[in-house]
């Protein structure tokens, strides 16, 4: 063989053996990354910004508890809180509220949801710091924040003299819908009809929760008047994001898809 065709043949082996490692390389090492690609799967995208609408609780035939905790169909209860995690109990109440505000006022629009993303993020539905609901829809042991001192949350002098937040110094916001003593006096109702109006009581503070929104917003079936009212209850966009994702978890968990 002659000296050039030796030097063709050993470099049509180098460049076979380069191919190789090259093939291996590839194989054995991760993909390569195109620009702004981290190698994790894309984030999931943002939910929408407010509450999309949710059908309405069926009516009871018959009523199984007083106030508005008896309105909502038995079966519908037991069946949504089976696949949302709600507590019967405090998704009666949800419901009742929503029968009852859409009675009085069609024109608010306020469902069922958006209250039960509210007691949710407010109060993990009465079961905050190891408290519960009774079957009379009060919160055992009663439920109070922390004081509104102005360290970490707007300050709030008091202004119930302690006799709604257990506080002569500052407010606390109270209850299962966490209302502060001001919003319990201006709309503090007896949802649960036995004839006392108590913001440690879920049918109470639901109902009043709702008259709050309603009044807040007046359209809570529309996007501005729905972030508006939520606003309103807490002027945190990422609170207001954190109840149109659960509200929207809700009526997805309801509807069964």
């Amino acid at each position: 063989m002659s000296t050039r065709s030796r030097v063709l043949v050993a470099i049509a082996a180098v460049a076979a053996l380069a191919v190789i490692v090259v093939a291996v390389m590839l194989v054995l090492s991760p993909r390569l990354m195109l620009p702004g690609d981290s190698g994790a799967a894309p984030p999931e995208p943002p939910g929408p910004d407010h509450a999309l609408p949710a059908a309405a609780p069926p009516l009871a035939e018959a009523r199984t508890r007083a106030g508005v905790a008896g309105l909502a169909d038995a079966d519908w209860v037991e069946r949504v809180s089976a696949a949302s995690g709600i507590p019967a109990r405090a998704l009666a109440a949800y419901a009742g509220a929503a029968i009852v505000k859409a009675r009085a006022m069609p024109s608010c629009g306020l469902g069922w949801t958006t209250l039960a993303a509210i007691g949710l993020i407010e109060s993990d539905h009465g079961r905050h710091g190891g408290s519960s609901v009774g079957e009379d829809g009060t919160v055992t042991p009663p439920i109070f924040g922390i004081a509104l001192d102005g360290a970490a949350t707007a300050h709030i002098a008091d202004s119930d003299g302690g006799a709604i937040d257990g506080d002569a110094e500052y407010d606390r916001a109270v209850g299962p819908m966490q209302l502060i003593p001001q919003t319990w006096r201006n709309w503090h109702v007896d949802g649960s009809g036995d004839g006392v109006e108590d913001p440690q009581n879920i049918d109470d503070a639901v109902v009043a929760t709702s008259n709050y929104l309603c009044r807040a917003s007046g359209d809570m079936a529309g996007r501005e008047g729905w972030r508006a009212g939520v606003g309103a209850y807490n002027s945190s966009d990422a609170y207001v994001q954190s109840v149109a994702d659960a509200a929207n978890r809700y009526a997805k968990d309801a509807s069964g898809d």
